[in-house]
């Protein structure tokens, strides 16, 4: 029984179709039907109820599923654990990525461990849209606090980000500025969407202060709620490096002067209940490696990994 078979069965179960798993794979669909088939000729057991349209698990195919992933998940952990660290890598990582300010030195991050591991191969997507990450076999996913199940996912925090409150020379000039929490209720406020729905109306600001945000303009794009804040549609809350040209030649200025930024986290993120590949274990350790040169403190990952 080859391993790889397994992982296609499993890939069909998460997908739920035959034909949706055949094009993440990359396989032609007569293929994995038959390697599919092969699978439960070799375990003497039908595994799927096969449907025009869908692929469902029987009895026989819940039970595999389950002893088979926690089975694979030891198998990975035992080879990650005997393979040299020097060994070469194989396999293909799908990663996402939200579109944030670091999003550039995340790409340069996953190209440096290419470079390290030149048998890998990579597709990188970039979206602010919700993805089920075990439905379309993603491997990992950056993505912001607040905008994934905790319950669903194991989380590594990598990246803090400096997010302040920011508006146009224009709007200020005709509503002037907030000073305080209370006063901010009275502006209009760019809101932002998460890709779970979610919407980022209430800013933990520190322990005692908690900014809550009212609007009548909603977004899910960074470069959209910067337009907004340029053309004096609003206050906007956005990362500080995002908008750093802005303030320099004062087409934005800060809202609160005095008042440090919140600290925005992005975490690294893959589905629990999936086990994980040792080329995305080793990936995981890579990019914690290149985080802990960089200061929490500042913008995550920095010009760090293109040295």
């Amino acid at each position: 029984m080859k391993t790889e078979d397994i992982k296609l069965f499993h890939r069909v179960v998460e997908t739920g179709s035959l034909v949706e798993a055949a094009d993440i794979l990359n396989l032609p669909k007569s293929t994995l039907s038959r390697r599919l088939q092969q699978l439960e000729d070799e375990l003497k057991v039908k595994l799927f109820h096969r449907q025009s349209r869908s692929m469902t698990l029987t009895a026989s195919g819940s039970h595999f599923y389950e002893k088979s992933t926690a089975m694979m998940a030891e198998l990975e952990q035992t080879m990650f654990e005997l393979t040299d660290a020097k060994s070469e890598l194989t396999g293909h990582l799908r990663i996402l990525i939200a579109p944030i300010p670091e999003m550039l030195n995340i790409t340069r991050a996953i190209f440096k461990f290419m470079d390290a591991n030149p048998s890998i191969s990579v597709e990188i997507m970039v979206s602010a849209e919700p993805q089920d990450m075990i439905r379309n076999n993603i491997d990992l996913a950056f993505m912001l606090e607040d905008s994934f199940n905790e319950n669903e996912m194991v989380a590594r925090h990598v990246i803090n980000e400096a997010v302040e409150f920011f508006a146009s020379p224009e709007y200020v000039a005709k509503y002037g500025l907030p000073t305080n929490a209370t006063e901010l209720l009275e502006h209009n406020t760019v809101l932002f969407r998460y890709p779970n729905g979610k919407i980022f109306n209430e800013v933990p600001y520190s322990d005692e202060v908690t900014f809550k945000l009212n609007g009548n303009i909603c977004v899910n794009n960074l470069e959209v709620s910067l337009e907004a804040a340029l053309c004096g549609r609003g206050i906007t809350i956005l990362p500080t490096p995002y908008c750093q040209e802005y303030l320099d030649s004062n087409q934005l200025v800060r809202v609160f002067e005095d008042m440090p930024p919140y600290r925005g986290k992005c975490f690294l993120v893959y589905p629990s209940r999936r086990y994980i590949s040792l080329a995305a274990q080793r990936f995981i350790d890579h990019v914690l490696v290149v985080m802990a040169g960089c200061d929490k403190n500042d913008s995550g990952l920095g010009n760090s990994v293109c040295s």
